[in-house]
């Protein structure tokens, strides 16, 4: 199952696990927790903004749900399937 979803976001941690001209990158198992609960929390916030913006019927407010959405979504697949690079990456960590 995960080579499977590995294949489907893998155009999402190619961009994060891309080496770059042999920086190390200094990893905490904390960061991957971090990401995860961020995940979590905009996917809620996008969750919140849509409900918000079906009850004042603004086609505007669905850029935010959809900016948080994805923001979500990437930190989610970053945590969750991403190598240790990609984290640290994710987090601008380098020694």
């Amino acid at each position: 199952m995960k080579k499977i979803l590995l294949k489907i976001c893998s155009p999402v941690l190619n961009r994060f696990e891309v080496e770059e001209d042999g920086t190390e990158y200094c990893y905490s198992p904390s960061h991957r927790k971090i990401l995860v609960v961020l995940g979590v929390l905009f996917i809620g916030l996008a969750c919140v903004g849509l409900y918000f913006a079906m009850q004042l019927s603004q086609i505007v407010a669905f850029f935010s749900v959809v900016l948080f959405s994805l923001i979500g979504v990437v930190c989610l697949i970053v945590a969750g399937l991403g190598s240790n690079k990609a984290v640290a990456k994710l987090w601008r960590n380098r020694d």
